[in-house]
Formats: structure tokens, sequence, C-alpha cells
């Protein structure tokens, strides 16, 4: 049995309705670990940024999965969720887990904190999602079929949140994870024109995939009503960390986990069987 599932002390998961964070609280109950799931709507009420949330959804953790919305780029993310990480360590969490993004220098930033906060961490750094296109913004463009994007042939490391999710629990649950960086990239390196591919041939359907400016990108955005931070997200995401940055593989799931990651080809096939993409 792993340290953290020998107490009663539970797990606490910040973001755990969101795509990994929800993911870990599931495998963590699987294994019979008790968890604490910190949101808004939470028993215990947890707000990055309400720090009076802070000690009370602390009180009695022993490990902590950090995930910070809407991402760690943000302007002033790093030093919220450093602050966090101090105040975890000085209220006795014995391990961190912070899940933080590639090619991202503020990102970076929030990794440092954490590790200098004082108690043991562990840092998954990962590519993007392959459940964008299942379970976020894509979903809609794929059912339309077409999948307009302000990115044209940077190719990119797409991880699956299935494999993000069962790194941070090893690491939440078991030791030999403590001071290492697990930056986390699927098996091969695709365009987004490809992964669209690889969506449509799974769901036997034709997808478009539209390269478009991201000034228009952003203006159809901020019609659509999403949030001035969003939108800045966005633009940042699609014009500076796609640049070319990431496109390498790396091996942090086989080192964490001892076994190759996920393929989008299968998440494609096991996600149109579920008919989430289905017109």
């Amino acid at each position: 049995m792993t340290a953290a599932a020998n107490t009663a002390a539970p797990v606490l998961i910040l973001g755990a309705t969101g795509k990994t964070g929800r993911r870990v609280a599931e495998r963590l109950t699987a294994l019979g670990v008790p968890t604490r799931l910190g949101s808004r709507t939470a028993p215990i009420p947890f707000d990055w940024n309400d720090r009076a949330t802070w000690a009370p959804v602390l009180e009695g953790v022993r490990a902590a999965y950090l995930t910070y919305y809407p991402d760690l780029a943000v302007p002033g993310a790093a030093d919220i969720v450093g602050d966090f990480a101090e105040q975890a360590a000085k209220a006795g969490v014995e391990r961190l887990v912070l899940l933080s993004g590639r090619g991202e220098p503020e990102a970076q930033r929030a990794e440092e904190r954490v590790q200098s906060a004082g108690t043991a961490w562990t840092v998954v750094r990962a590519a993007w999602f392959h459940q964008n296109f299942s379970e976020n913004f894509l979903v809609e463009p794929v059912l339309q079929g077409e999948v307009a994007l302000p990115v044209t042939d940077v190719r990119e490391p797409f991880v699956d949140a299935d494999d993000i999710a069962d790194v941070a629990v090893a690491a939440l649950t078991e030791d030999g994870h403590a001071g290492e960086v697990y930056e986390v990239t699927g098996p091969r390196l695709m365009t987004f024109a490809e992964a669209v591919a690889e969506v449509a041939g799974a769901i036997g359907r034709k997808i478009d995939f539209v390269p478009v400016p991201m000034d228009a990108y952003a203006a159809v955005l901020t019609e659509l009503g999403e949030p001035e931070e969003v939108v800045w997200l966005i633009r940042y995401l699609f014009t500076e960390v796609l640049d070319g940055r990431n496109a390498h593989l790396t091996d942090g799931v086989r080192r964490a986990l001892g076994r190759e990651p996920r393929d989008f080809a299968d998440y494609a096939r096991e996600v149109a069987a579920t008919g989430v993409w289905t017109v």
C-alpha cells in the first residue's frame, strides 16, 4: 500500500472538476485514498483569489495536486501559486504535485516557487491535451465539420489527460517521484490539421481544418462573449507558445510510469465510440 493510502489524511485536488483534476480524483478514490476536492462549490470552499479560503482547505491535508485556472501563464499566477505552496508547506503538507505547461516562462516561474516552498514536490509539465478536442472548446467545431484555428504547420506532441492523471497519482501516492520534473508528451509530433484528420478518420466524417489570422480569431471569441482573460490566454498560447518551441518529444510518461504514452489515434478511436462527436 502506498504512503498516501496508509493514512486517513486526505489528498487535496485543486481544479477537481477540470480535465486532469477529475481524473486524478477518480483514480485516488479507486485506490481508496481519501480526497478533498478544492473548488468554490466544495464543502470546504476554495478560491485561488480568496486567500481566506486557503487555510481551511489545507487543514489536515497530507498531499496536494495543484492546477491553476485558466493557466499558469496568466500574469500574477506564479506568485499566487507560490504563496499557496508556501502556506501548504507551513500547514504540514508533505508533498505537492504541480501541473505546469511546456514552453511557458511564467509557468516555469510558478514551478520555481513550488520547488522552493519547503516541502517535497513534483512537477508535471504537459503538452497540449488530446481532450481539448472532446472536452473543451474544439468540440463544437468538430461537430460542425470545420475547425478554424490561428495556427498553421507547427507540430505539437499532444498528450492524453489520462497519462497526465496517471503520472500525478503516482507522484501523489508513491515514493520515488520527489524532486522530479516530468515533461509529458505523446509519442509523436502532429500538426493541428493532422490531429483534426485523425478525428475525422475515427468518426468517418469530413472535417475541414482552416488556419485563420489571430486577430480575426480573437475578435470572434470576443463576440461570442469569452472573458477578456481567456481571449488573452488563447492569443498567448497560439502566438507565443505554439511557435515551434515545443516541437520535440520527451520521456516523462515513460520515466514516471514505466510505459509508453497513449497515442492520439487510440484516443480518437475511443472517443468516437462514445458518441461525443456524433452529429
